[in-house]
């Protein structure tokens, strides 16, 4: 295929099916935050560039889709605009924007697709949806365990069955730190290795903490404790210190509040480490069988609304991993949805017409053949590529006799019914 016949690296057409299956996924998700209270939220696909401007960090900001100015301004080869980057960003903007207008808290959700200038690769796209959902302007532990029910209840929706959400703190990480005497100098270097446990066998993640500068023994009871069977060694750890005292209170009050879901769906994790830069309280991740890595995630960012040029209110949400998710179901999808009813035309056009519109208003998704052929059996083959269930035939013997013969592509079986009740025939049979 031609260069020019692909769509642009990073990016990905969706036909029918896929589009189809899209839909069904963005639309239960939406169901189930729209149930929570969540209002939905869309922005424009670009900002201006100082919305994005100094508020990603180094290594984000290098991803930012910008667009030249146009028009007079063109020579200069300055941008002025940005591509959406993620839908967190613009939630500030907006939480600023409209401020009183808002409700507060005001609990949003956003579905969109949002773009990245990074290097395309297996699973890495430069244009994917993100499924966002977020309460700004609470500090109530209920507004957490909400964003986790929510989340977890949008996985359900998607049909994700065999799912586990392993929940932390930040307070409780820095405690732990502080429990074991280790340097803030060194506590985010530490905390980045642990998150490698997942990965790495414990060994080798004591040995990295050690070329880290870390005392090798505290290395590995640290190791040790964060990933025993059960979570008493940690806790009496956490219990030394008055930070590792608050998160552990975070992590279970979050496990009081979400003790209604399925017994095991909600675990303290102490290995598990995220967001660095910005979460401020408990943080959750969840994992799936059969699904690579995280399938969603999120946690308490008070703080994050005005750093990123919003009023400073405290803040949570959580992300759905939906392009992940549907990427593996889609490897397992059986066939998508064909067409109800396929009419051939061999005459009687405007009796045909008729018929498909008394299929339709019966809520049959109903195609008529459009083609040149006058053959039956290049008619059977459209038909058949649409993946209709049923074939009305309306031939010169039919016309005849005023009847129509509905065949089931499936079965071969065929009958002959009347003009005047073929519509209510196929839908009672469809039903």
């Amino acid at each position: 295929m031609a260069k020019a016949a692909e769509p642009p690296s990073g990016t990905r057409d969706f036909l029918a099916d896929d589009m189809r299956r899209r839909k069904a996924a963005f639309d239960a998700v939406a169901g189930v935050f729209e149930h929570y209270g969540f209002d939905p939220l869309e922005t424009p696909a670009f900002e201006r560039l100082e919305v994005f401007a100094g508020k990603l960090g180094d290594e984000a900001s290098a991803l930012i889709f910008k667009i030249l100015k146009r028009g007079v301004h063109e020579a200069t080869g300055e941008a002025d605009l940005a591509l959406r980057y993620d839908h967190t960003v613009p939630l500030a903007r907006v939480v600023g924007t409209y401020g009183s207008r808002l409700p507060s808290p005001y609990k949003r959700y956003a579905i969109g697709p949002v773009w990245r200038a990074d290097r395309p690769a297996k699973g890495r796209f430069r244009e994917f949806t993100q499924c966002d959902i977020d309460t700004v302007g609470s500090s109530s532990p209920m507004a957490d365990a909400e964003i986790l029910w929510a989340v977890h209840d949008g996985l359900v929706a998607l049909g994700v069955d065999d799912f586990r959400v392993l929940v932390n703190s930040r307070q409780a990480l820095h405690g732990l730190l502080e429990a074991y005497g280790i340097a803030e100098d060194q506590g985010t270097a530490v905390l980045g290795t642990l998150d490698k446990l997942d990965k790495l066998a414990a060994e080798a993640v004591v040995a990295e903490l050690a070329d880290r500068g870390l005392d090798r023994r505290t290395a590995q009871d640290l190791v040790g404790d964060v990933t025993a069977a059960d979570t008493d060694r940690v806790r009496k750890q956490l219990d030394t210190t008055e930070r590792g005292r608050a998160g552990l209170a975070e992590i279970d009050r979050v496990l009081e509040l979400t003790s209604g879901l399925p017994e095991g769906r909600v675990v303290f994790t102490p290995r598990m480490v995220r967001g660095l830069d910005y979460y401020t309280g408990p943080i959750f991740e969840v994992v799936a069988e059969g699904y690579p890595g995280s399938i969603a995630s999120g946690g308490r960012y008070d703080g994050l609304v005005a750093k990123l040029g919003g009023p400073d209110l405290p803040a949570c949400g959580g992300s759905i991993g939906i392009e992940r998710i549907l990427a593996i179901q889609a490897a397992d999808a059986e066939a998508g949805s064909g067409l109800d009813v396929a009419l051939t035309v061999l005459g009687a056009e405007d009796t045909v017409l008729r018929m498909a519109a008394d299929l339709r208003a019966r809520g049959l998704r109903t195609g008529v053949y459009l083609g040149t052929s006058g053959k039956l059996g290049k008619q059977l083959k459209w038909a058949n590529d649409n993946r209709a269930r049923t074939v009305l035939i309306h031939g010169p013997e039919e016309q005849a006799e005023g009847v129509v013969t509905v065949r089931d592509m499936v079965s071969g079986a065929q009958s002959a019914v009347p003009v005047a009740e073929v519509a209510e025939h196929v839908r009672s049979s469809s039903a």
